[in-house]
């Protein structure tokens, strides 16, 4: 059995999107939680089990998986059939688990350092920067190519786009990154999940 623990506009939803397009929301339980918000709305919630009391998290027949990246694997591995994420041993395998890990282990966390306006060499060192991020969004997708592992969607695609989808603003300058961030925030699945955030919310 699968449960999804899910707070409406946060960061979760992405993660109810790729259920979406895994074509699985009839195999998996969704509970509503609350979480801290940065408006001091919110708050921690006893009926979630991820030991942070953060979302998203995947219960898997008593099994816990948590960390956006580490769901979004664990999902597309499960549903292969969706073709959202290269299989063990398949051409971009590879390339696939290392933008997952990109995004978990650079992406956000420069993005937040900036927009928390702080600073310092280790984090230049240890991360880099706004300017490399994009460098390499601007290396990858310089081909020409639809989406990061060529003319396929996958999850991956969905996770690094979405922050440009919080942060407009943000996208980098470079045509053929804009166009592919297009691409991806205009999946119809990204829209069903926020009708649905819009609906939780309103209940």
């Amino acid at each position: 059995m699968l449960t999804f623990f899910h707070a409406p506009r946060s960061r979760s939803t992405r993660i109810l999107a790729l259920l979406k397009e895994l074509g699985a929301l009839d195999k998996v339980e969704r509970r509503i939680v609350t979480i801290p918000r940065q408006d001091g709305s919110g708050g921690p919630d006893a009926a979630n089990p991820h030991p942070e009391g953060k979302v998203p998290l995947l219960v898997h027949n008593g099994e816990v998986i948590r960390e956006t990246t580490a769901i979004a694997l664990y999902l597309t591995d499960l549903f292969p059939a969706a073709g959202l994420g290269p299989k063990v041993g398949e051409t971009g395998r590879g390339s696939y688990l290392s933008w997952l890990a990109w995004y978990g282990d650079v992406m956000e966390p420069v993005y937040v350092f900036h927009a928390a306006g702080l600073a310092h060499p280790l984090l230049d060192i240890t991360f880099r920067g706004v300017a490399e991020v994009e460098a390499q969004l601007t290396t990858a997708l310089s081909d020409g190519r639809d989406y990061l592992l060529g003319a396929r969607f996958s999850a991956a695609d969905m996770i690094v786009a979405s922050p440009y989808g919080y942060f407009p603003d943000a996208v980098p300058a470079d045509p053929k990154v804009r166009a592919w961030v297009d691409r991806c925030l205009a999946r119809p699945s990204l829209a069903w999940a926020a009708a649905e955030d819009d609906a939780a919310m309103a209940a």
